[in-house]
């Protein structure tokens, strides 16, 4: 009878991979990174939010104080005192809007399919005007639209308006101080809000789909309006959105190229708050400037087929 012949010696174990780790951190993981934008969106707006909202209905005086007395009398008054601040800011803002998206649409789309090796240059160009304050761009209009600045030369030279020597511009002539210098104002200072989203969706757009389109005979026009504009949709309402709302609550332009006596919402909480120090009434309206703009941009984004936005 054989014996039997010994087993082989055991290969050695290799290292065994860590354990993973434990299911309740890994699940925590996403909640920690976003921990300092939720302390960060507390401490700088919903407790800034709160003290507003709590402000808009207190009764009082500047000189004795407020106290909340739930008095909601204030957003009506609010309302009725300043409804033609409130529409002129729409307005303004409105055509602000389409005009920065009638100028920066197409110089987005050359950006984006045109520029070449010139790209980078011409985006650097579209954002150079945020390396100057704000302010002092906007003081910088004031010069060029003012009685005695290059553009109404230029017009008079043109006989574009009736400027004289001797009696200066009648009121119909003037450039300053009037709602146009307003909405070119805006117009200006907003307009890269609008050029940079557009030209983000319009050069994600694959061009085999321009080339398919005219494999297929569809001429320049049309490619545009059934492959490009539809294609390019989201990047509109992201750069009208970022230039509407901003503009509705401004009140620099308003107040260095407008006249006193068409300013717009923004100018009239600034008022109340710093000149009059009706605190209620300055938090009033500036909730219903929010509510406002909130109800325009919800149906407008309903509208224009992008609820994935809101």
């Amino acid at each position: 009878m054989t014996a039997l012949a010994p087993p082989p010696p055991a290969a050695p174990e290799a290292d065994a991979p860590p354990p993973p780790p434990p299911g309740g951190r890994r699940k925590l993981t996403p909640y920690w990174l976003l921990l300092p934008a939720i302390l960060w969106l507390l401490v700088f707006f919903a407790v800034p939010m709160f003290f507003q909202a709590s402000t808009s209905v207190q009764s009082g005086s500047s000189g004795e104080g407020y106290e909340l007395t739930w008095h909601w009398a204030n957003y009506t008054d609010a309302m009725s005192e300043y409804a033609e601040h409130f529409g002129r800011s729409i307005m303004y803002a409105a055509a602000a809007t389409l005009l920065c998206l009638v100028i920066g649409y197409p110089l987005a789309y050359m950006i984006a399919f045109r520029a070449g090796r010139w790209r980078n240059v011409l985006l650097v160009m579209v954002i150079a005007p945020f390396f100057t304050s704000f302010l002092i761009r906007t003081l910088a209009w004031k010069h060029i639209l003012s009685d005695g600045g290059p553009l109404v030369g230029a017009l008079d030279a043109l006989h574009l308006l009736d400027v004289t020597a001797t009696l200066g511009m009648t009121e119909d002539d003037r450039l300053l101080a009037t709602p146009l210098a307003v909405i070119c104002g805006l117009t200006y200072n907003f307009l890269p809000f609008m050029i940079l989203p557009l030209y983000s969706s319009l050069e994600r757009i694959n061009p085999a789909l321009h080339e398919a389109a005219q494999d297929l005979y569809a001429k320049p026009a049309t490619v545009f309006r059934k492959v490009t504009f539809p294609l390019s949709l989201p990047g509109v309402v992201a750069g009208t959105l970022l230039t509407f709302i901003p503009a509705s609550g401004d009140y620099i332009n308003a107040k260095l190229l407008g006249s006193p006596g068409e300013q717009m919402i923004g100018n009239a909480i600034q008022r109340q708050f710093l000149n009059v120090r009706d605190y209620p009434t300055a938090a009033a309206m500036s909730f219903l400037l929010m509510a406002a703009i909130l109800i325009i941009v919800t149906v407008y984004i309903r509208r224009a087929g992008t609820e994935e936005l809101v």
